[in-house]
Order: C-alpha cells, then sequence, then structure tokens
C-alpha cells in the first residue's frame, strides 16, 4: 500500500510516499481503507521533533514511527475474529495515534472509531475529531455551561471553530475573535459576536465580561486576558508549552488559569457523531491534497494562517460512500 513515510526528522520535505507493507488487522481491530485523514500542528511536531522532548517519545536519532496521521475516515475492509460492532463496508471514522497517513489503517474496533453519520464526507468525518476533542478539554476544565458568557480567541482554526460551536451547544454567549478575512466563515458557525482584531476590536477592552477565555491558539496570555475576566473567571489555552510558562502565576485576585487535561474518549466521539448526525456541528476544511502532496499540505500548516482543517485525500475520486 502506498503511505507518507519519514526516516528522519525535519522540514516537510523529509515526507515522501513510499509502497509500504500491508497492516494485517488483530482480531479486535478493524482493517480501514482511508479515503481521508488530515495534516494537524501535532504531526507538525512529530515530524519536526519540536521541541526536542518530542524525540525522548518518538525516537532519539530518528522516527520509530514512520507514518504520521491522527484523525481519519474511510470504509471497513476487513474486521477482526473478535470484532461485533462493525461490519465490512461500513463508514467510519476516528482518531488514532499514527498512522493515518496512509491507504489502509488497523484499528482497535472498542476504541475511537465509530460509524459516519449519513450527511457528511469522508473528508468531513476526518477533519473532527482532534480539534474537537481538544476544544472538549478547554470548555470541560473551565466548567462551561448555560449562560455562560466564553470567549474564543483564535475561532477560525481547528480547535476555535470547534470550541465557538462545542460552547454554543453547551448553552454559553460565545464571542468569537478572529482575523478579517475569516470573519465570515466563524460568523456562520453560530457565535453570538465575532470581534476582528486586525481591525482593532480588543477584546480585553471588554473589562470583566467573560467568565471563561479560551486561548485556542497559545498565542494570547493569562495576564492580557485577566482583565477581560470577570471575578472568578478562567482562562484556559490549548498551548501545552504555554500552560507550564503560566503555572507560577496561575491565579491573580480570583481570577485563574485551569490547564485543560487532555483525554480521547469514545464518549466524545459519539457525541460529535450525533452533532454531525443533526446538524449541530460542523468541520471547516481549510484545503484538500492529494496523498502525493503531503509536503506541501504540512507547509501550510506551518504557517499558521490555516482556516480549520487541513486535509490529505487518499482515497479515489469519491468523496463519499453516499
Amino acid at each position: 500500500m502506498r503511505a507518507v513515510v519519514h526516516d528522519r526528522y525535519g522540514p516537510p520535505e523529509v515526507l515522501r510516499v513510499e509502497e509500504v507493507e500491508r497492516p494485517v488487522p488483530c482480531d479486535d481491530e478493524l482493517l480501514v481503507r482511508v479515503h481521508a485523514t488530515t495534516v494537524n500542528r501535532t504531526d507538525c511536531h512529530r515530524r519536526g521533533a519540536y521541541p526536542f522532548v518530542w524525540r525522548l517519545v518518538l525516537g532519539l536519532r530518528r522516527p520509530r514511527q514512520r507514518v504520521l496521521g491522527m484523525e481519519f475516515a474511510g470504509v471497513v475492509e476487513s474486521v477482526g475474529s473478535a470484532v461485533e460492532d462493525f461490519a465490512v463496508g461500513d463508514e467510519v471514522f476516528g482518531i488514532k495515534g499514527s498512522g493515518a497517513h496512509a491507504e489502509l489503517l488497523c484499528v482497535p474496533a472498542g476504541k475511537l472509531v465509530t460509524l459516519m453519520p449519513n450527511n457528511v464526507t469522508f473528508e468531513q468525518a476526518a477533519a473532527v475529531p482532534d480539534g474537537a476533542f481538544s476544544a472538549l478539554a478547554c470548555l470541560r476544565r473551565a466548567s462551561v455551561g448555560p449562560g455562560m458568557r466564553v470567549l474564543v480567541y483564535g475561532a477560525s482554526g481547528s480547535v476555535g471553530t470547534a470550541a465557538v460551536q462545542l460552547a454554543k451547544h453547551m448553552g454559553a454567549r460565545v464571542t468569537a475573535v478572529c482575523n478579517t478575512k475569516n470573519v465570515e466563515v466563524v460568523r456562520s458557525l453560530g457565535p453570538d459576536e465575532v470581534l476582528d482584531y486586525t481591525n482593532g476590536d480588543d477584546f480585553t477592552d471588554n473589562r470583566e465580561a467573560y467568565d471563561v477565555v479560551v486561548d485556542a491558539v497559545g498565542k494570547h496570555s493569562f495576564m492580557r486576558s485577566r482583565r477581560a475576566l470577570k471575578a472568578g473567571g478562567i482562562y484556559v489555552s490549548t498551548d501545552g508549552l504555554h500552560n507550564i510558562a503560566l503555572a507560577p502565576i496561575s491565579r491573580l485576585g480570583s481570577r485563574r488559569v485551569a490547564l485543560p487535561i487532555a483525554r480521547a474518549r469514545k464518549d466524545d466521539l459519539l457525541l460529535l457523531e450525533r452533532l454531525l448526525a443533526n446538524g449541530e456541528y460542523r468541520p471547516v476544511i481549510d484545503r484538500i491534497y492529494p496523498l502525493e502532496e503531503a509536503a506541501a499540505a504540512s507547509r501550510h500548516v506551518e504557517t499558521q494562517q490555516k482556516t480549520g482543517n487541513v486535509v490529505l485525500k487518499v482515497g479515489g475520486e469519491e468523496t463519499s460512500g453516499r
């Protein structure tokens, strides 16, 4: 089968398409023919091994896992002997630690995979789990609920577009912050207010306006955001290194930093499946690249200018089995 591989850490140019051995599913696994996957920030960090701490996990001198890719959507090609909940021909989507930048992927049937709703394409389904899981972690850590005022900074990225929609689902009043070119896309996701920071809209001028500030890109700061937080308000960021740096100043008065707990759960994937099916959640896709242009997709992600998600099309001509 074809897969995007890398044998050393480095820039996007280390990626190449190569014929690799076809995987064989275990008794409790599905073999999925991947139709679409994504390139996200984690893929880029793992490919380049930055920060350096990634090497302690992935391999000090070279990557132990040659094939990147976390999110996937495709068709079940075969099932292990112990699998009962899926059948050959099922259209599925989900997330795995790595290996999705390939034509075939083995996935544990009892973990983070579920059936695709009938109203989405493979590209759309593949673009759901990672950003939505991160957004859910932030919103739940801040205990977002009905009537709360939530501001999402960086509302046009993968996590930001998810956070806007999921906060609305939780009953919050949502203010979304983005740049001029993304205002209309973000507005279409249903926030109560959109602020354009490139036109001088500074949410920190809205003193004590918000219960929660979600920094979906890790580019703002608690020190700046605290002016916009109500007494008892919470700042939460998706950037892990940023959160570590914030630890010494995790509270100023009654305003505080909450560190999100990353946790991918099957129940959350099933929630996203329901929201997709009901039209309450819509993944935003910036660009779709063929598998052969994985390096170009990775370069685009690293510009930090993408809107929503960057998708790799792996399968044939059809974008959906519908």
